[in-house]
């Protein structure tokens, strides 16, 4: 008898129980879907970062050069949450004695650290070299194999590509460490490191690093690890703000369908108290339409969130935003407490419903 009445309600009723469902579901699909994308867009958004280089730097004390097992140890520490990059620079003389800055680097690791470098061609055998687009002015401006010396020790490089990123690199010649070391005799200096985590677990790997290479500063690039913070923390704070915005809204759409539901239906109340309703039960009927209709928006706006947060990960990232159905319960247990706090002011009302006066149309 008790579910005949709540779906006879509903029934009798469409057009406000359809206006009360639809802002439970708004509020239910945007809840699930920013949710699924609070987790997802923190860590795209790092994957994002990573793109734009390094965010750890090791480098010697006093321009020491670093351990030959560094590289091993900073890949140690990170496991799988990173990219490392090893580099050694000096500054050489080209054949017409014009001072270059020449580093000496593994390309394969370069190619995964710094993405949004822009070079047309990477090198690919030895004494290749990959030219910034300023330095190649001065060393090799026919782009022809070109000689550079060190402590008289020269070396013969082919230009294989070019790179441009608007800094430091654009005036720099790189070959491979192998090149550099057999050259100069000059050990890597500096490790670039892109570690991947939030801002506590960065600086968990900060003194980590510290602790397992001694004799080396290892210092955070903070304007990427600011920046990162900052956009991750605006990112964090409008997904809360809009769902918090959408989720009051549909309260109080709820609270104006449920205030007009108990106005319709004072006659209703007022029979089942002169049949002997007492006031619990009235109440306790009225919280499970509530609560009904709070489940029922939930769960079809949990299905309608996981295909809009799907879209906006799809449009925006260009990636999956994976389906977490670990939210179910969360937004389930949200929707009900929305649709029982909403019902408050409506069950104050129906408490003051006088069978007598209403029966009598008054």
């Amino acid at each position: 008898m008790f579910m005949r009445m709540l779906v006879r309600a509903a029934v009798l009723r469409r057009g406000r129980a359809l206006s009360a469902l639809f802002a439970m579901v708004v509020a239910a699909a945007v809840a699930t879907a920013m949710l699924n994308l609070y987790v997802d867009v923190q860590s795209k958004l790092r994957r994002e970062f990573r793109n734009y280089g390094a965010n750890i730097v090791v480098v010697g004390k006093g321009g020491a050069f670093l351990p030959a097992d560094a590289v091993a140890q900073v890949e140690s520490v990170l496991g799988n949450r990173g990219v490392v990059a090893p580099f050694g620079l000096v500054v050489a003389r080209g054949s017409g004695g014009q001072p270059v800055v020449v580093a000496g680097t593994d390309f394969e690791r370069v190619r995964q650290l710094g993405h949004w470098w822009s070079v047309s061609k990477w090198p690919s055998g030895p004494r290749q070299a990959l030219v910034g687009v300023r330095a190649l002015a001065v060393v090799s401006p026919k782009n022809q194999s070109f000689d550079l010396s060190f402590q008289g020790h020269n070396i013969q490089l082919t230009p294989a590509g070019t790179v441009q990123t608007g800094a430091a690199e654009d005036s720099r010649v790189y070959l491979s460490l192998t090149d550099f070391i057999a050259w100069t005799g000059v050990q890597p200096s500096t490790i670039e490191v892109a570690a991947n985590g939030s801002p506590e677990e960065i600086n968990a790997i900060l003194h980590q690093l510290q602790s397992a290479i001694p004799g080396t500063e290892v210092r955070p690039v903070r304007q990427i690890m600011e920046g990162e913070a900052r956009v991750l923390g605006k990112t964090r704070s409008t997904l809360l703000a809009a769902a918090a915005l959408i989720i009051l809204t549909a309260a109080l759409c709820v609270l104006s369908t449920l205030m007009g539901w108990v106005f319709d239906r004072r006659r209703d109340f007022a029979i089942l108290k002169a049949l002997g309703a007492s006031d619990r039960m009235l109440n306790g009927f009225f919280a499970a339409e509530a609560a009904a209709l709070g489940a029922t928006g939930a769960v079809i706006g949990f299905v309608l969130g996981l295909g809009i947060a799907a879209w906006i990960g799809r449009v925006n990232f260009h990636a999956s935003v994976a389906p977490r159905f670990s939210v179910l319960p969360f937004v389930l247990a949200g929707s009900i407490v929305v649709t029982l706090l909403a019902a408050i002011l409506p069950i104050s009302l129906l408490q003051r419903v006088q069978p007598a006066v209403i029966l009598r149309g008054e």
